[in-house]
């Protein structure tokens, strides 16, 4: 708890939400962190189409998201961990834009590697909608970085969006009925975007580019691979 109050102890000054709500707003932003965002998704589309996974050994299976979370997510947390003590951020919160591109520059090598694997997989190819998955957060990552540069856009709501992005690929390909997934996650991604804007993370501008980023980044790599 120590850290969620340090965190909302680090809201601009002019912040006037209760102390309750922001300390709730911190505890969403860390639950929601994007650098989990991969691997909980690669899980999220095993659950909704397990058709995709059939015939794959349990062992082969526990492989996959193995590799999906030291690639995607271990390594890009380790590195963004090693950052603050040799100096190239300041805080893990990254404040300002420019602190962010190192740690988006590494997390984006490690995003492209991961997408490599899985569309280039010899023998049971990976399901359509976990290669558009991997494919879509490089992808997302580039524009984000690109972004970035004019301004702090919301990484947040970025993988907010890359989540309804995919739910969607899942819906145009799955004959079950993922209204209701598809519904849960817009009420997701809108939790998380008015966490950030409780915590004057960002801008309101920057929290929507980052949902229409996500978004528009998952149905690009879908008409791609499709």
């Amino acid at each position: 708890m120590s850290e969620l109050q340090e965190a909302a102890a680090q809201l601009p000054e002019n912040n006037t939400q209760p102390k309750a709500l922001r300390i709730l707003a911190s505890i969403i932003s860390y639950i929601c962190h994007p650098v989990f965002f991969p691997l909980v998704m690669a899980f999220v589309i095993y659950k909704l189409a397990p058709a995709g996974f059939m015939g794959l050994p349990p062992k082969q299976l526990g492989l996959w998201f193995l590799s999906i979370g030291i690639t995607a997510v271990f390594f890009p947390w380790f590195s963004i961990a090693l950052m603050k003590p040799l100096g190239f951020i300041s805080s893990f919160h990254m404040p300002t834009a420019k602190e962010r591109t190192i740690p988006l520059m590494t997390t984006m090598i490690f995003y492209f590697w991961v997408s490599h694997v899985f569309n280039s997989m010899p023998g049971a190819p990976a399901p359509l909608a976990l290669k558009v998955l991997l494919l879509g957060n490089f992808w997302g990552i580039i524009a984000l970085f690109m972004v970035n540069i004019f301004t702090k856009v919301s990484l947040h709501t970025g993988t907010a969006g890359g989540m309804i992005g995919i739910i969607i690929v899942l819906m145009l390909n799955s004959p079950v009925n993922l209204l209701m997934p598809l519904l849960v996650s817009i009420v997701i991604a809108g939790i998380i975007g008015s966490a950030r804007l409780i915590l004057g993370a960002h801008q309101r501008g920057d929290v929507w580019v980052g949902y229409i980023i996500g978004l528009l980044s998952q149905l690009f790599a879908y008409l791609y691979m499709k």
